[in-house]
């Protein structure tokens, strides 16, 4: 069996490949949203947060044979966390590298951010309303400086529970916030930038298939500045940026085996 951290669009095509090479497949996601998995009998699909303890259990458990990680690229504490465990276990580790978009660094509009904090930073010091699209993790540093400078904001979540509940925590007013999964389309970025009276909106690059090139042609067309959280670095050990790339990776490795069923999940 592989375990397979997913999350990201990407997921189903991992998940699938993985499955018709052969493999046992069980997706493990910190949630129950909505998310193509894959439509495959080898296919499973198990929901909540794993910490590192709880994953190596889970791995020794179920006899996984390899850790796929194709969580998002800004997933830093999960991907390190997996890396270990799998070292742990003694079993392989491989990455979804998801290939960054093509963009101009140098608009006039845009500004790139080391961290969340210099981002925060630099999104308030315009002194006009912010859309904050990074998710319901690292609010603090946003909402700290929206109160210091007396900038609304507002954010843009996935439609969770667990996200709603941490941007209450953070004192964001419900009608600030957009619960909704995306990615979105320019038409639908525009219409966000404009419920707000955006000025800057703050984003991850979060590539092509996480609607980033959308973000910029919607900030572009609507005169907003795009605060951009630059993207950790990759490892550059199995590491892959296609699906079929990876699946080949890992049928290299585990010499294309199948391995036993996914009870108990």
């Amino acid at each position: 069996m592989i375990l397979l951290l997913g999350g990201t669009s990407e997921t189903a095509a991992i998940a699938e490949g993985l499955a018709g090479a052969g493999f046992e497949v069980v997706v493990s996601t910190a949630t129950k949203t909505a998310l193509n998995v894959g439509v495959h009998p080898s296919i499973h699909r198990r929901c909540g947060r794993l910490d590192a303890g709880a994953m190596e259990r889970f791995a020794r458990d179920r006899n996984i044979r390899a850790i796929v990680d194709a969580a998002h690229p800004y997933a830093e504490r999960l991907r390190a966390q997996a890396r270990a465990v799998a070292e742990r276990v003694s079993v392989p580790y491989f990455r979804y590298a998801r290939p960054a978009s093509a963009w101009n660094k140098k608009a006039a509009n845009v500004v790139c951010a080391a961290d969340h904090a210099e981002a925060a930073a630099v999104a308030f010091s315009f002194g006009s309303p912010v859309l904050l699209t990074t998710g319901a993790n690292n609010l603090e540093p946003y909402q700290l400086e929206s109160a210091r400078r007396h900038v609304p904001m507002a954010v843009r979540v996935l439609p969770e529970s667990e996200s709603r509940d941490a941007c209450r925590r953070a004192g964001i007013a419900d009608d600030r916030v957009i619960a909704e999964r995306g990615p979105f389309s320019k038409e639908q970025n525009r219409d966000h930038i404009r419920r707000f009276g955006t000025g800057v909106l703050v984003t991850k690059e979060s590539g092509t298939e996480g609607g980033f090139p959308a973000k910029l042609e919607a900030a572009r067309e609507e005169g907003c500045r795009v605060v951009v959280v630059r993207r950790p670095p990759e490892p550059a050990a199995n590491a892959y940026r296609s699906a079929d790339a990876l699946v080949a990776a890992v049928k290299k490795r585990l010499k294309k085996g199948t391995v036993g069923s996914c009870r108990g999940l």
